[in-house]
């Protein structure tokens, strides 16, 4: 593969991406009212449909679903039809471009939730961790362990969010099994405790990931269904005993479904890449679709990942929220501009579209 193999194109199931690089999901906290995407959200995404292929920010399948303030839904009408101006922005500007679905399971708060109900979970073991509500950061709330009984229509909530997702004009989706959130708890033993059959063996714990990505592929189609895995980070407090044979199976269960790609966290999220030990190459060899590397890659090694057969696509995160431009900045080598932590995490179009394109890229 020559060295520019970062900007050459790339067939994903049945769409062909300009280039390797994909935008990872970074959450922004900016959706209105009723957890709607804002027309500000349809420039933000325009500004960057250059790439290769956009994930959007993470977006919940339900209300309970919800972890933190000001972030989209995708199941209600008014949500499909603000996606909808999101998908319409990326196409004019002849990108490609994926929704994440999210359920975040105990990393949530009594003030987002139904009633001010407890944030469910596998088991009744609260994240050590934080999230964002009332505008500000607090401990999440206490969990309650979910019924057997209410496990189908979670699966349900993924499959017609994916539904809606595709009406919205979304070219595929990513099932969000990653970072400590509620498919991730189900499959790591450090948060499920369960005895009944989604707890105890790895067969078991894998099983709601699986039933999920299933059924979502049934909905859509499985060429155009990815899934994230974070096989090592400690993201929201979770933990494993057993990654390596846990995720190499999830691996091979996701590739009898015959999705488009696995998105693998290699490392800690937005952390160091060496955080635990662990073989990603023995994830590639039992994945026959795309694998989409993510983690701490910077253009050298990204090119040196794809040369050496490591990866089919690289993402990056917070390059693309201060460079809608990134492409073009690599391909010509421009320096990249830097973020401002201050502007991450809600507000208006500071530190959001307010990113300037380099005079030199054009």
């Amino acid at each position: 593969m020559s060295e520019s193999s970062l900007f050459s194109s790339f067939d994903l199931g049945p769409v062909t991406l300009a280039n390797r690089l994909v935008m990872a999901p970074l959450t922004r906290n900016r959706a209105g009212a009723g957890m709607v995407p804002t027309d500000l959200m349809a420039e933000y995404y325009g500004q960057r449909a250059s790439t290769g292929l956009i994930i959007t920010e993470a977006s919940q399948v339900s209300q309970q679903g919800q972890g933190y303030q000001d972030t989209p839904g995708i199941y209600t009408a008014a949500q499909v039809e603000g996606w909808r101006k999101i998908t319409d922005a990326v196409h004019t500007q002849g990108g490609k471009i994926y929704l994440q679905l999210w359920h975040v399971g105990r990393v949530s708060h009594v003030d987002l939730q139904k009633d001010g109900a407890a944030p469910v979970a596998p088991s009744a073991i609260r994240a050590e961790t934080k999230t964002v509500v009332n505008n500000g950061f607090v401990d999440v709330s206490e969990p309650r362990a979910l019924n057997l009984d209410e496990l189908p229509g979670i699966i349900d909530d993924f499959r017609r969010a994916a539904a809606n997702a595709i009406e919205a004009g979304f070219d595929g989706v990513e099932v969000h099994g990653a970072n400590g959130y509620l498919l991730d708890q189900f499959a790591k033993d450090g948060a499920n405790h369960r005895t009944d059959i989604y707890g105890g063996s790895i067969e078991n714990r894998a099983r709601l990931m699986i039933e999920v990505t299933e059924a979502v592929a049934n909905a859509v189609g499985p060429e155009r269904t990815g899934v994230r895995l974070s096989p090592v980070s400690p993201a929201n407090g979770i933990e494993t005993s057993d990654p390596q044979p846990l995720f190499e199976h999830i691996v091979e269960k996701l590739d009898a479904l015959g999705i488009a790609y696995i998105h693998v966290v290699e490392g800690a999220t937005g952390g160091p890449r060496d955080v635990a030990p662990f073989d990603y190459d023995a994830l590639r060899t039992r994945f026959r679709g795309a694998y989409i590397a993510n983690n701490g890659f910077d253009q050298t090694l990204a090119e040196k990942h794809l040369t050496n057969g490591k990866a089919d696509l690289i993402a990056f995160g917070r390059p693309f929220i201060a460079n809608p431009d990134l492409v073009a900045r690599m391909k010509k080598g421009v320096a990249l501009a830097q973020v401002d932590p201050q502007t991450l995490y809600g507000g208006g179009a500071k530190g959001y579209t307010d990113y300037p394109i380099a005079e030199s890229v054009g």
